[in-house]
């Protein structure tokens, strides 16, 4: 008998419904909610994939104090005795927490009740200061409110769909689907993509605008100005329900054509044409996600674009208006509970002293923090010059995603104090805790989920909790009771912290603040446990709806206008003759952060396995590196080695490097170590998408690819980088100085029994070795050795591990490094959820299959989350104009 549990995916912040089953025998598969209205049964590659993330392996199971284990008792009563007498000796300003957009609402409540209304400080933030705190500052500047207006049925409502600084098909798969969905219902709407880089979004797109780095305030600015000059405003509305016009126009009307073309990098057609689309196209959907928030002009580019809308009265009604993406599954959740360190519980704003009298009364709290804390950013620098010196970290990893994260790591070392709360027992962060507490994963804990377009979700327990891990809320309540705050934090389940939430949030409400879930205020387990996904607000006393915010004004402003912002077109060209590149820094389709979760799956690992920077060809040759060579990239900050993509979707002069690899899975790879800790000025939000850096070729002597069913260790060469594979692990490796004894290092890197011998062979005039060590008819290990980038069937490669070979002519075609002539080799991965390859795509494009849809029926590849499908569309595409030729 099996059992099936509804529940929400745990990645980005679309909050898509799953159902896991877990069988009778332990094993869980997952599948989409059809019933879910954010996904409706649709998930992405790696939703698809949770189930192979769930192994124990890697797991922290128990807590530890200096590195050993120690009761539960133990070590929370030393994180309070320490966190105590910090706040004693040094004031409540001495501490910090910096938490995750990983938690659940229940987890971020109690962290933000503790720190601000009885420790007493503002130094709570989140690493969704590092995606979404620009929007935050945005709505808050032009609504009064943190509110997203509009819901995800209006992106498929609208006529017209503008995407900027958002790659939707790999960041946000599942509403890609959906806009692709209307599109396809629909062929007349038309979707705009403005980004630098021409990303597999743009398969959709009638216009790519391949906008210079951080040149979105002026293509706005310009919008404004052209609105305004061609009469397509509303000026009704405008005069009925905003404040500023006169004053941002006054800055907007600066921006001549010809400006916006310099600041831009626009030709000039295309900039007429986007201006025309929106200006002749009523209902209008502007989605927005870290290619506009992650930068020093991040909240002045939300304001210009929620400027556009505002002047047009196009929000608030059905397929119109601002749409901001959240990144996180709970950064929304977050930002109700007052996880930033600007802001308080229930979108309440800790500046102001009524909001601040309000909830101290409601939380009967001792003391309220009086002002802001530190941002992420400043709060690593306050632990570095020893402000800050006891630190609780929650469920994220800053020595990989914070800016100048070297400067982290180093902080984070020399803090007197530092506690870890997570799921795993080694990342780049917990090894410099002195208190490790275990938490639990997803499947094991229990809350709710705030997604992109304020709907609230259930995540539900299905899994056992694994040794002695506990919910992140307890271990910050235990604290809480262990510091004189028992009654406060006398919590028993999730359930009551969610009510005491939704209590708060109406408390002294009346329509004053947006949100609002005071509905749920009562709430018992029973009715917690069978929450079905809604959208705030839901005040106690009316009925249920959906709400679209603010088509008849009602804003949060004391007047309850909106406000226009004035805006001036910052600086964007950040390099110099030393640095004279433009690093920009992103996500891949298959791998989540820091792979903590996503680097558990083979699966997801086979479309993009190693760090990696997308270069024009033409700086390829500058830099003096070939296609899959090596590139060193260097700021005054920090520097990484990663494989050179040489791509024509990469502008000149720009780099494009993914962020999720770490010290865990590549030698040199941390990209943020590279960007420089320079914010929004309004918001903190680093900006990571426009840092100026230097890059060439990395000169190895030897370059290598194995692959092993354990696990390699101690991997000392100048470049590595391992991941998971079906039946072990794949790595890459470069050397400047190649091991004496290659059959030695094998053996002590794959562990490879000493009476084992290999079968390979060597050329000393080419510098090829391969070696492969079978122990019966099983492949333990292969490797392959070159002086340049090696050239193996590498998924090929990667199956004989898990491959008979009794057959010896097998293994002399692995050690020839490519199958023989009756073994297919799939190719590099294409879609992920269904292990296609290139070489099978092109084989059923040859055998007829001449579209996408074509492709999908004879291999599936396309037909689930269908991320891979404008990749298939290239593939297709490309055989056919070489047919033709």
């Amino acid at each position: 008998m099996s059992i099936e549990t509804k529940t929400t995916c745990p990645y980005c912040g679309v909050g898509c419904g799953v159902i896991a089953k877990v069988d009778h025998d332990g094993k869980v598969s997952v599948k989409g909610d059809p019933d879910h209205p954010a996904n409706f049964g649709r998930l992405c590659s790696k939703g698809s994939a949770l189930a192979e993330t769930i192994d124990l392996d890697g797991r922290l199971l128990h807590p530890e104090i200096a590195g050993q284990r120690a009761s539960w008792d133990e070590a929370l009563g030393l994180v309070a005795k320490r966190f105590s007498e910090t706040i004693a000796e040094h004031g409540p300003d001495a501490v910090g927490f910096y938490v995750s957009g990983q938690l659940l609402t229940e987890d971020y409540y109690v962290a933000n009740k503790l720190m601000k209304g009885f420790i007493g400080s503002g130094n709570i933030d989140t690493n969704s200061r590092l995606c979404m705190s620009s929007s935050v500052a945005g709505h808050r500047r032009a609504f009064g409110s943190d509110t997203v207006p509009g819901t995800y049925e209006d992106i498929e409502l609208a006529d017209l769909v503008i995407l900027t600084g958002s790659n939707l098909a790999w960041c946000h798969p599942v509403i890609y689907q959906r806009l692709a969905t209307a599109k396809a219902a629909r062929p007349a709407m038309k979707i705009v993509v403005i980004d630098p880089r021409r990303t597999m979004t743009c398969d959709i797109a009638d216009l790519h605008l391949a906008i210079r780095p951080d040149g979105d305030v002026a293509l706005f600015l310009g919008l404004f100005e052209h609105l305004i000059t061609n009469n397509t405003i509303d000026q009704n509305y405008i005069a009925e329900h905003t404040s500023g016009f006169a004053e941002a126009f006054a800055t907007a009307s600066s921006m001549s054509f010809n400006r916006v073309l310099e600041l831009t990098g626009l030709p000039a057609m295309q900039l007429r044409e986007f201006y025309r689309l929106f200006a002749q196209t009523e209902k209008v959907v502007t989605c927005y996600s870290q290619g506009v928030n992650q930068s020093s002009s991040g909240t002045d580019k939300v304001n210009a674009i929620i400027n556009c809308h505002l002047a047009t009265g196009r929000i608030g009604r059905p397929g119109m208006g601002p749409f901001s993406l959240t990144g996180q599954p709970n950064a929304m959740g977050g930002r109700e509970v007052g996880g930033l360190a600007n802001m308080l519980a229930t979108h309440m704003a800790i500046e102001n002293a009524g909001d601040r009298d309000r909830v101290q009364r409601f939380w009967q709290s001792p003391r309220i923090a009086g002002k802001p804390g530190l941002k992420a950013v400043d709060m690593f620098r306050a632990v570095a010059d020893g402000r800050i010196k006891a630190l609780w970290i929650m469920a994220t990893n800053p020595v990989v995603s914070m800016p100048d994260a070297d400067a982290v790591e180093a902080a984070i070392k020399a803090c007197p104090f530092v506690v870890v709360s997570d799921v795993l027992r080694e990342t780049d962060t917990t090894r410099h805790a002195h208190v490790l507490l275990p938490s639990l994963g997803w499947g094991e804990k229990d809350g709710t989920v705030t997604n992109s377009e304020r709907r609230i979700s259930r995540q539900r327990q299905f899994l056992t909790a694994p040794g002695e891990a506990r919910p992140d809320w307890w271990q910050m309540a235990e604290v809480g009771r262990r510091m004189g705050f028992s009654q406060a934090f006398s919590f028993r389940t999730n359930a009551e912290i969610f009510a005491e939430h939704a209590g708060l949030s109406g408390f002294e409400n009346e329509g004053s603040r947006d949100f609002d879930i005071g509905a749920y205020q009562a709430i018992v387990t029973e009715e917690y446990d069978a929450l079905t996904p809604f959208q705030w607000p839901q005040p106690a006393g009316a009925a249920p709806r959906i709400t679209r915010f603010f088509a008849n004004g009602g804003f949060y402003h004391p007047d309850r206008k909106a406000r226009f912002v004035a805006i001036e077109p910052p600086a964007t060209d950040r390099t110099d003759s030393r640095f004279p590149l433009t690093l920009n820094t992103g996500r891949v389709r298959d791998h989540w952060h820091t792979m903590t979760r996503t680097g558990k799956s083979a699966r997801l690992s086979g479309h993009i396995a190693e760090p990696f920077v997308e270069v024009h060809p033409r700086d390829a040759i500058e830099i003096g590196v070939a296609e899959a060579g090596l590139v060193e990239i260097e700021s005054p900050y920090g520097r990484v080695i990663v494989r050179a993509l040489v791509t024509e979707r990469q502008a000149r002069g720009s780099l494009f490097v993914p962020m999720h690899w770490n010290d865990s899975f590549a030698a040199k790879a941390r990209v943020d170590a590279v960007v420089a800790p320079l914010t929004d000025p309004i918001s903190g939000q680093p900006a990571s998408k426009n840092v100026a850096v230097r890059a060439r070729r990395f000169q190895a002597s030897h370059y290598c690819f194995a692959v092993s069913t354990a696990k390699p260790q101690d991997l000392d060469s100048a470049y590595w980088a391992l991941a998971k594979a079906d039946g072990g692990w794949r790595t890459e490796l470069a050397f400047d100085l190649v091991p004496d004894d290659w059959i030695g290092w094998c053996r002590a890197t794959f562990d490879i029994p000493p009476d084992l011998e290999p079968l390979g062979y060597a050329d000393q005039a080419s510098g090829d070795l391969r070696l492969a060590f079978f122990d019966g008819e099983r492949l333990l290990a292969a490797l392959f050795v070159a002086r340049q980038p090696v050239a193996v069937a590498r998924n090929w490669a990667i199956a004989q591990l898990s491959a008979s070979h009794g057959n010896l002519s097998k293994r002399f075609a692995l050690i020839a490094g490519r199958p023989g002539a009756d073994t297919i080799d799939a190719g590099a991965t294409v879609c992920s959820c269904f292990s296609v390859g290139v070489n099978q795509i092109v084989a059923a494009i040859r055998g007829g299959c001449y579209s996408v849809e074509a492709v999908g029926r004879e291999l599936n590849a396309g037909t689930n989350c269908g991320s891979c499908r404008a990749e298939i569309r290239t593939i297709v595409d490309s055989c056919l104009a070489a047919a033709a030729e």
